[in-house]
């Protein structure tokens, strides 16, 4: 039975939603095709009308979960012109993306597995990290564009390894130590 444009088109979604928590949640190697469309509550066969192997899929949903931080990251920086840079970290280091990788940032979650890949993927997350440093260059301080650039850079990185090692820990006061620390070395009126 043929399913409409329009069912398909949300079947496609359905997918790369549900691809998107999965993929985060447990790496790109760590579910598979089979397991996406029982998700999505679909049948495995239907994965190829879709996509053309796991590969494609995985790098459909970096593209859209990549545009989604810069979304959010631009939407955080307009809604705050006042405190811009206050505002995103307000949003980034908080205890909810520590806590749902599925529903949190995709670079926090993936990037260690895509430094090992090659290919479309790796490019696609490349582009997606040089917006980000580009999109904090123009509210971090610095003297020059130069500076700014290299300030932006460490603001970056700061964010993600909070991050990154606050999930790696068990025991939460160490994960809250990195947390509040990187937060205070990068705004020092924080109350994080």
């Amino acid at each position: 039975m043929r399913v409409s444009r329009e069912k398909f088109a949300e079947n496609r979604e359905k997918i790369l939603s549900v691809a998107g928590v999965l993929f985060r949640e447990n790496g790109f190697d760590g579910v598979g095709v089979a397991d996406i469309m029982k998700a999505a509550g679909l049948t495995h066969g239907g994965f190829y009308g879709h996509f053309a192997s796991k590969d494609d899929l995985a790098l459909e949903v970096s593209r859209k979960l990549i545009d989604k931080v810069e979304t959010r990251w631009k939407e955080h920086i307009a809604d705050s012109p006042d405190r811009p840079l206050e505002s995103l970290l307000d949003h980034y280091i908080h205890w909810r993306t520590v806590d749902d990788p599925g529903g949190s940032c995709v670079f926090a979650t993936l990037i260690q597995e895509v430094s090992r890949s090659r290919g479309a993927v790796r490019a696609v997350f490349s582009d997606g990290l040089s917006v980000l440093v580009d999109t904090l260059a123009d509210i971090v301080p610095g003297k020059s564009e130069e500076e700014r650039r290299a300030n932006a850079a460490t603001t970056l990185s700061s964010m993600m390894g909070a991050v990154i090692l606050a999930r790696a820990v068990e025991d939460r006061a160490l994960a809250e130590q990195f947390l509040v620390t990187m937060r205070r070395q990068l705004d020092p009126s924080s109350s994080f």
